[in-house]
């Protein structure tokens, strides 16, 4: 094999290597991201809409499954109403324990969250105005506001891209940042590239007349 031969076969080698590198570090994401909240775990808490399974040792007939209520309570037999909002399953079978206690001798409670239906609203990003679609959808790990951006069906004709912001609750408030949508999408800058976290919103303002964008 001649040197010319193995030089070209070498050359091949090494941009299919750096093709490969390339694909595999996938979007940039932006330089300088907002703060993230710490998301540490903390224990799970009851909301609205999840379905709870209470079982009261030797009592069949007051184990049952039931969805949490709008107003936050669930209803038990020989107690009424009780607030299950914000309580952990441990908290709220104390609290069943302690009022069935008045009726029935030293009764033992287990409380286990079947479906948490909260948990998903709580962890969705959004984004809204002038996109294809506006959207609410379950947070993923590693989500940028450009996957964002086009779950939603990128941009309207009438999207004002570069004043776009987002909007995140960075444990004491919810603050502000700008993005560049239309950096992202027609020039490839992605400095404004955010990753999302959950409770993320993303809002898309119209052009305006005034600012002589129509």
């Amino acid at each position: 094999m001649d040197n010319k031969r193995i030089t070209t076969l070498q050359t091949a080698l090494i941009l299919m290597l750096v093709s490969i590198l390339t694909a595999c570090a996938g979007v940039p994401e932006g330089e300088n991201n907002p703060p993230m909240t710490a998301m540490e775990p903390e224990p799970y808490r009851i909301g609205v809409g999840d379905t709870v399974s209470i079982h009261v040792w030797r009592n069949p007939e007051l184990t049952q499954s039931i969805v949490v209520r709008p107003d936050g309570n669930i209803s038990m037999p020989l107690m009424g109403d009780v607030e299950a909002e914000g309580m952990r399953p441990e908290e709220l079978a104390d609290e069943i324990s302690a009022g069935l206690s008045e009726v029935i001798r030293s009764p033992e409670v287990t409380v286990m969250v079947d479906s948490p239906v909260s948990a998903e609203y709580r962890n969705r990003v959004r984004i809204t105005g002038q996109v294809g679609q506006p959207i609410s959808v379950a947070y993923r790990q590693g989500m940028t506001v450009l996957d964002l951006v086009l779950e939603a069906g990128g941009l309207t004709a009438f999207a004002a891209g570069d004043r776009a912001v987002m909007h995140r609750n960075t444990g004491a408030e919810y603050q502000t940042f700008s993005l560049d949508l239309e950096a992202i999408l027609e020039d490839g800058d992605m400095r404004t590239n955010y990753t999302i976290q959950p409770g993320d919103v993303v809002s898309v303002p119209r052009k305006t007349l005034l600012r002589g964008e129509l």
